[in-house]
Parts: C-alpha cells; structure tokens; sequence
C-alpha cells in the first residue's frame, strides 16, 4: 500500500453508479439486471468504507444524498430480506440444485452488501435524514434483526454456527450444494443481525433530526431498550468454550485474553451508547412509558456498570445516577395521549403483493435466474474476480498484515487459503495445526467454486 489510499472508484465513476440505482421487485432478484446493480453496489460500499477509513472526501455518501438513494438502499435491503424469507426456503425444499450455486450466494451475500454500506453512510446526520419516512421501515428492520440475536441466544443449538476464526464454511462430503449454501446464509445473517445494532445506534443519535414516529416506534411500538438490555445481559458476540474466551471482532470469532475480555470491542460500545441515547436524551425520557416490568428491565444494567465499564465510557456514569433514581422511584402512570403514528409500508407491499405466491415464484426463478447457461457462468465468475479483487480488499485495511504467530508485521500469506498471514517459516510451521481446521474450510469451499464453473461448462 505504501502509505497510498487504494481507490476502487473514481467520483465520477460512483456518481454514475448511484445515479443509475434503480428499485428491484422480488420477481427480479437474481436477473442479469440486479446482478449488474450488486457488483456496482460491492464497489460503492468498498469505495465508502475507504473513504471513510481515510477520513477522505466521501463522495459516495454524497452521491447517495444528492440523487437521493438513500430510500432505494432501504427498499432493496427489504426487498433481499423477503426473498431470503420466502423464496430461498422454498428453492430448498423442492430440492433445487443448480450447476452452480454462485448466484445463489450472491443474492444471501447482497443483503450484507447493502446494510454494510448503509453502516457506513447513516454514520452522518445528513444520510439519515435524506432517508425520509423510509428510515420507519429501516427501524422495523433492525427490529427484527436484534429480535433474532436475542432469540438466538436462548435457543439450545446456539453454538451450531460458532467456529474460531473465520466464519464457518462447511466441508461435509455428504451436504448437497443448497444445504452447504443454506448454513453459509446462517453465518452471514449472524453478521447482518451485528450491523443492524450498529444502524440503531446511529438512528438513536440523530432522533431529534428524524420524523417524530421514529422515536414512539422505537421506545414504545417495539421496545427497543429492552432489547438492548437482553443483549448486554446474555451478549451473543461473546463465546466461552473449553476455558477460552472468543469475542465476534470484525465479523470473525477472536480468542482474547482474560485481561482483553473486559476491554470493550465496538459492538458492545454502540449499544451501550444507543442505550445512553434512549435513557438520558430529554425527549426519549419524556415519550418512554415505563411501567414495572419495563423498570426492573432497565435496573438489570445497573450490574454491568463496573468501574472497568465506566472507564472506557465515562458517559454512562450519568446513566448509572439516572438507574439509582430510577430505582427509588414509583413508575408514573401511563399517559393517554392521542398519537397519530406513521407506519412503513414497503416491507408490508411486498407480502401483499405476492401473498401465496411464493412457491410459483420460486419455480420461476430456478429456471430463469438461477440456473445459467455455462456462457453466463464464465462470464459471471469473471466479473467476480474484477469486482472481489484481492489486491483492492487489502485496501481496506488501515493496518499491515500481522503474524498470526508472533504479531509482527508480515509479508507472506498461506499459499492454500490466502486468509492467514506470516511474518516467517517458523511461524507458518507452528501455527499449521491450529490454521489447518480453518485453511481445509476455505481450500475446499473455493476448490468446490471452481469445479461448479468447470462442470457448467
């Protein structure tokens, strides 16, 4: 990198891509069309993390704005998340297997497209508010993303999807393509659901900014808070297993020391500070009914706030004052004031609009969509390999490759899976027994990508 920002798009080029941002319908996904439109928005949302990364002009934020698409993102994200509801099941259960399942992938990968861009845009006030009423539907959204990191928690196979390091792919020989894609989709809606906490907590801090049924739908309709306070109290980015810690750091599971378990890691710290927001700001105080039940929720918090905490986020000192009152206090009888609340409604179009004819639909799409001719392969793969280029992801990072061995700078990387890096042989050597789970997960995964392409052809 050589002290040089790596540019996947020039302004002009991401101006150009935004403009031509157009809204898909379920019937589409999967098309020609909306592949076109997920490659250009892998670029965009590379482009902004850079950007935003480098402190750099964020011209794909403010493209974003200026042709106002900040509400097509939100559109497509539902959108993505219906067809991964309705349609993606049904391609599975009529046993449904394609000549390759790449553009398949695609569409369970494009939804952590695009909630990874919005991540990265809504950061700013201005992004938030150029969302108008679609950021209603953006809230229900991580509603149910948060709803399903909390159910995931007390569910009894929780661990299923936990595996050191990177994200599990699995190599079972017995698994057909679709169930090996199906378990790829579970790990990728783990992370999705992470995102999502980020985006609540930006929503939080730009309320006063936001229509004023965005605040009552997020502390009265769904209860937000209380959601927060089951993730602070059963956190589902903390793992213990055989007398280790692990914590989901940069969408992957990292082992941490005792000492480094206390430290906190940047999804802890957004909802933390959502909760901060949702607590303490004078106008969510007022419009937040808490009743007994919602009152001996929040005071669960109050054991978490160690000195340890506090130090790392010396605000929610003023949230602790608030929680000792708190619980001195009687709950206020409940206002009874007449309410005329917005609701969103793309989410709801879409089920209407293709009410019990998800199956017909499904059918449709794997003769269409999805089972490509090995021409339309050849030529997929190859803007793939243009769009994922490795020498442009390593872009993204701020820091040099570090040793998995030693820590130490590192220059050399595992010939097999390209995903571990070293600074010299002794350290690949000594590490190949604790890499090697994780190396044979990728070769295999990318050895089967290949043979798919091969065998379509």
């Amino acid at each position: 990198m050589n002290g040089e920002t790596t540019q996947v798009l020039l302004a002009v080029e991401a101006e150009a891509y935004v403009e031509a941002l157009e809204q898909f319908g379920v019937k589409d996904v999967g098309s020609p069309s909306w592949a076109r439109q997920h490659e250009h928005l892998e670029k965009l949302n590379m482009q902004a993390v850079i950007s935003a990364s480098a402190h750099e002009d964020e011209f794909v934020k403010e493209a974003l704005i200026t042709f106002e698409k900040i509400p097509v993102l939100i559109q497509d994200l539902l959108v993505t998340e219906v067809w991964k509801q309705r349609i993606f099941p049904e391609l599975i259960n009529s046993g449904f297997e394609p000549r390759t399942t790449f553009p398949l992938y695609m569409v369970l990968y494009h939804e952590a497209t695009v909630i990874n861009l919005l991540e990265t845009v809504l950061f700013h006030r201005e992004t938030c508010e150029a969302a108008d009423d679609t950021i209603l539907d953006l809230v229900d959204y991580c509603y149910r993303k948060l709803t399903h990191l909390v159910a995931r928690m007390s569910s009894e196979d929780e661990d299923d999807e936990f595996e050191i390091g990177t994200p599990s792919v699995t190599s079972s020989t017995s698994a057909t393509s679709m169930e090996e894609l199906e378990k790829q989709g579970g790990s990728l809606d783990f992370d999705i659901s992470i995102k999502a906490v980020t985006l609540i907590r930006y929503i939080t801090d730009h309320l006063e900014g936001l229509p004023l049924s965005v605040m009552t739908r997020i502390l009265n309709t769904h209860d937000v808070p209380n959601l927060l306070v089951q993730l602070v109290e059963m956190p589902p980015w903390l793992r213990r297993k055989n007398g280790k810690v692990y914590k989901y750091i940069d969408s992957k599971w990292v082992e941490v020391s005792h000492e480094d378990s206390f430290k906190l890691t940047k999804i802890e710290g957004q909802v933390w500070i959502a909760l901060y927001h949702l607590l303490m700001g004078g106008d969510c105080q007022k419009k937040y009914d808490i009743d007994s039940y919602r009152k001996n929720t929040l005071l669960k918090l109050r054991s978490h706030l160690t000195e340890i905490l506090l130090d790392q986020l010396p605000v929610l000192g003023e949230m602790q004052r608030y929680l000792e009152q708190l619980s001195m206090m009687e709950p206020p009888a409940p206002q009874k004031s007449f309410v005329l609340e917005q609701v969103p409604e793309i989410r709801d179009g879409i089920l209407k609009q293709w009410e019990g004819k998800w199956k017909q639909l499904a059918k449709k799409q794997s003769k269409t969509h999805f089972n490509p001719s090995a021409d339309a392969i050849r030529a997929q793969a190859q803007r793939w390999a243009e769009t994922y280029n490795m020498d442009v992801l390593e872009g993204l990072l701020t820091d040099p490759p570090k040793c998995a061995g030693c820590g130490q700078p590192a220059t050399k990387r595992c010939s097999r899976c390209h995903n571990e890096w070293y600074c010299r042989r002794e350290c690949q050597v000594n590490q190949w027994k604790r890499h090697k789970p994780a190396c044979d997960l990728l070769f295999n995964s990318l050895q089967k990508m290949e043979a798919d392409v091969k065998a379509a052809s």
